[in-house]
């Protein structure tokens, strides 16, 4: 079976690509995920929290009254001892490189240009094959209009692309008011590969201590139903290559997200809960159904099931709202 697919113009041996997270903080971390069957390494991101804390006036603006009362301490990590610092996640880059045969991705997480510029030139230094830029960005403003947050996504991929020459992905969240529109300026933009969907993550409230607290949930299968919708739809009417990034956690899962139009399928939630030998069993998984299926290679499932080449389009469109309400009242009818 031929697992091999392209994405980011790079040539990957199987389209298992462990995402973001602390299981690429060390060089020995990056090594254990390519003996585990990993085709390529997207980097924890470096923050531009970090990279902008070296600045006197954000460090003023961010400790200035954290005195007045306790809660006030909360507001942010210490940035120079969250992850690594900045020099240091080069350095890492850097030493990965020389330790592994797959491609390294950098990845930068913020939501302006200020510092990115700089350090997306110093990540391709580094030695990175390609670069996700992560904009994790809530707009909380009441005065600030939709169209204002799509130029900081397209602002921040033009000045980007006019840094480097390596490819560049984005990472997107689902609450354009039009996905595919956005995707579209993206690529006319330049972006090599859009990532769907970034997984914001939300506090709680604690009832007891009357506290907001932040609370990491990882994700489950079920959440692979909305970026598979989206690759499907999209795949074959914007040309860039689509990764899927949440909800992957079996064989089936991966399965779909190539047969929707992805190139590439990312897991961080499976392999912090099971361990990153899931690679390896996901990939022999993969194999066992292709052979039953007979397909031969990856590449013939791309898109196979994507919105362009199914029979029954109205399952990706409003129409399969109506006809999944009347099937549960059915259901219902005949209990």
């Amino acid at each position: 079976m031929d697992l091999q697919t392209d994405y980011l113009g790079m040539r990957l041996k199987n389209p298992i690509v462990p995402s973001s997270s602390p299981l690429s903080h060390t060089v020995d971390g990056i090594k254990r995920l390519e003996d585990a069957g990993a085709s390529a390494v997207v980097m924890y991101s470096l923050f531009e929290e970090q990279i902008t804390s070296e600045s006197f006036y954000l460090d003023y603006y961010l400790s200035h009254g954290t005195d007045s009362y306790a809660e006030s301490r909360n507001y942010f990590p210490e940035m120079q001892t969250y992850n690594v610092g900045p020099d240091e996640y080069l350095d890492l880059i850097s030493r990965a490189k020389e330790a592994v045969d797959i491609p390294i991705i950098g990845s930068l997480n913020g939501t302006s240009t200020g510092g990115w510029i700089d350090y997306a030139a110093r990540i391709e230094e580094a030695g990175a094959n390609a670069l996700e830029l992560n904009v994790y960005y809530v707009p909380t403003s009441t005065y600030l209009m939709g169209a204002e947050v799509e130029y900081i996504y397209t602002d921040i991929l033009h000045d980007v692309k006019n840094t480097v020459e390596i490819p560049v992905a984005m990472k997107l969240s689902p609450n354009f008011s039009s996905i595919a529109n956005m995707a579209q300026r993206l690529a006319d933009g330049g972006v090599g590969g859009l990532v769907l969907f970034n997984r914001f993550y939300q506090p709680d409230l604690d009832l007891e201590k009357l506290e907001v607290v932040s609370r990491l949930v990882l994700s489950n299968s079920d959440e692979l139903r909305l970026p598979l919708s989206w690759v499907g739809l999209l795949f074959g009417r914007v040309d860039v290559d689509f990764a899927i990034t949440s909800g992957v956690h079996t064989y089936h899962d991966a399965l779909k997200g190539l047969m929707a139009g992805a190139k590439v399928t990312m897991m961080a939630s499976e392999l912090l809960q099971n361990g990153i030998n899931r690679i390896g069993e996901i990939l022999e998984e993969m194999k066992r159904w292709m052979e039953d299926h007979e397909y031969s290679s990856v590449e013939q499932m791309i898109g196979r099931m994507s919105h362009k080449n199914v029979i029954e389009t109205s399952a990706f469109e409003r129409a399969n709202y109506m006809k999944m309400l009347a099937s549960y009242k059915s259901h219902k009818q005949t209990k």
